[in-house]
């Protein structure tokens, strides 16, 4: 039976178990989930607002383990106090290690480039959404199958901070998938990745060797 937890830690976070979860059985894949500022805080319940914390709510044949940590009020993603977490998940259940993906929007969307610039030998792929990261180090992230989404008229982040992180990657050699809505706000871009592109199919693609 699927299942949602709290977990009260160093980083607290949901833990979503989908219905094909046993602890001895076949590892499942993994998805971590990166909320937006308006998510912070210590009511866990805030970070089901959106993206896939919100869609295990509704559908409980979600076929990844979802984990969905939370940022205090006033502080921003913290990518060793990430790590930490992540390798308690992977000690704690049984998940595929070669199947392990990142996701975040807004505020998230910049932690997970963070994280996965820190850490890209965690990642089968990655999906940063309206986020922005450090182009200079670029090169950490061009062998990870990426999927960066943008909307062209987002009043919070500028699409450029996606554009120039999937031109820096392309440099370097990777070749990220980049969607931008032309009339796409902050909102609709995550909107449209987790209801409408075929993302968490994409995911399921990805694999580490």
């Amino acid at each position: 039976m699927a299942k949602t937890s709290t977990v009260k830690a160093k980083v607290n976070y949901l833990a979503f178990l989908p219905k094909t979860y046993s602890a001895k059985g076949a590892p499942v894949p993994l998805i971590i989930f990166l909320h937006g500022s308006g998510e912070r805080g210590t009511d866990l319940n805030k970070v089901k607002a959106w993206g896939p914390p919100a869609i295990v709510e509704k559908d409980p044949n979600f076929p990844f383990m979802v984990v969905s940590p939370q940022v205090p009020d006033g502080q921003m993603w913290e990518s060793f106090a990430l790590k930490g977490m992540l390798d308690n998940v992977l000690a704690k259940y049984n998940v595929d290690k070669r199947r392990v993906y990142l996701t975040g929007i807004s505020m998230g969307g910049y932690g997970a480039w963070e994280l996965a610039m820190r850490y890209p030998d965690y990642f089968a792929a990655i999906a940063p959404i309206c986020g922005g990261g450090w182009t200079r180090f670029a090169e950490r992230v061009k062998g990870i199958p990426t999927w960066v989404f943008h909307g062209a008229k987002d009043d919070a982040v500028p699409e450029q901070e996606s554009a120039a992180m999937v031109a820096a990657i392309r440099a370097a050699g990777g070749d990220p998938k980049y969607t931008v809505l032309p009339e796409g706000g902050h909102v609709d871009a995550w909107v449209h990745a987790y209801d409408k592109a075929g993302l968490f199919e994409w995911f399921l693609q990805q694999r580490k060797p």
